[in-house]
């Protein structure tokens, strides 16, 4: 989770985050060297006595500052569209979890093999725990299995919210009337923590969300713990 004293995006936890993550850095290198680049040539006409008053027009020199900024576009687009078509892509999910959000709480539904349904709220800082993270931790956490393909469905039941997990690259919006959907995969176990990312009312900063990956057997046996309950 992100913390004061980061100035980069959180370490990633699935595949989808880590390619956004070089797309960002390949990204700014570019626009490091564009800045550099333009800074010099300003730099140096700034301190730059000569003048060519003769001057009228350079084919040579506009062919290359059209061709250069077209050659670095497609540089960009490329990668940006495949990460695009990757991010929209849901491919055979294992487990669906339904979402709907609330002012001001989440609740969530396991529909695929057993009916398991229970709603989300934030832990008052006077009930947190010494372990807890304070405006982030829940009552009751997302359970999911790590290294499997997971499908979620987004609405809401109010206004409009955002579920969002930085760690995992998603953020899909939750809109009344509209189901959203997206896939992620979790490659590692631990807690991953996000929050609505829409501004939905008065307590919007008050609606975190947790999710608990854990290893398949061990979900397998907190979803028949739950169901039975």
């Amino acid at each position: 989770m992100a913390t004061w004293s980061n100035l980069g995006f959180q370490d990633s936890n699935s595949p989808l985050m880590e390619q956004l993550t070089f797309f960002h850095d390949h990204s700014l290198l570019i626009l490091v060297m564009i800045t550099t680049l333009v800074g010099y040539l300003m730099a140096a006409l700034f301190f730059n006595s000569y003048v060519n008053r003769v001057l009228l027009q350079g084919q040579a020199i506009e062919v290359i500052w059209t061709v250069l900024p077209a050659v670095t576009l497609i540089f960009i687009a490329l990668p940006s569209l495949r990460l695009l078509y990757m991010l929209d892509e849901v491919s055979n999910p294992a487990v669906t979890l339904k979402t709907i959000g609330h002012q001001w709480y989440w609740s969530y539904e396991y529909s695929d093999f057993l009916q398991l349904e229970f709603d989300s709220y934030m832990i008052p800082t006077s009930d947190l725990p010494d372990s807890g993270f304070r405006l982030l931790d829940v009552d009751n956490r997302i359970v999911l299995p790590m290294k499997t393909q997971i499908r979620i469905l987004i609405s809401a039941a109010d206004v409009l919210h955002s579920w969002a997990l930085p760690s995992l690259g998603v953020k899909v919006d939750a809109m009344p009337g509209r189901l959203n959907q997206t896939s992620f995969f979790i490659n590692r176990p631990g807690l991953l923590y996000g929050q609505c990312s829409e501004i939905c009312g008065a307590n919007h900063s008050f609606m975190p969300i947790v999710i608990e990956s854990v290893p398949t057997n061990i979900f397998l046996s907190w979803a028949s713990k739950m169901s039975s309950s």
